[in-house]
């Protein structure tokens, strides 16, 4: 498999939770923000899984093995995120790779 960038220098992984305040936050505003919060750790965050708890729904949605954890969460460890942007607890969550 080919890199498409440098191994990142900072393996280390990261858990942001974040509360916002606002009546009409959707999954788009909620993806901005997290956006927003993983470019101040990185220049180039790639989001590799995203769960959406307010309309059930998540991405990627194929299968990854057996494992306690949902496929998503499994697909993104296993390509390396080590940046987890959690909004008000659990509604939106996004994983991604600092490059």
């Amino acid at each position: 498999m080919a890199r498409i960038a440098p191994q990142p220098s900072d393996t280390s992984v990261e858990y942001i939770r974040l509360e916002v305040e606002d009546s009409d936050l959707d999954f788009s505003k909620a993806q901005a923000f997290a956006k927003k919060a993983a470019l101040g750790k990185t220049e180039m965050p790639m989001l590799l899984a995203w769960n959406d708890e307010i309309r059930g729904i998540f991405h990627p949605t194929f299968e990854c093995g057996k494992t306690k954890d949902p496929a998503w969460i499994v697909f993104a460890r296993a390509r390396g995120a080590n940046l987890t942007i959690d909004i008000n607890n659990g509604d939106y969550v996004f994983m991604f790779l600092k490059l």
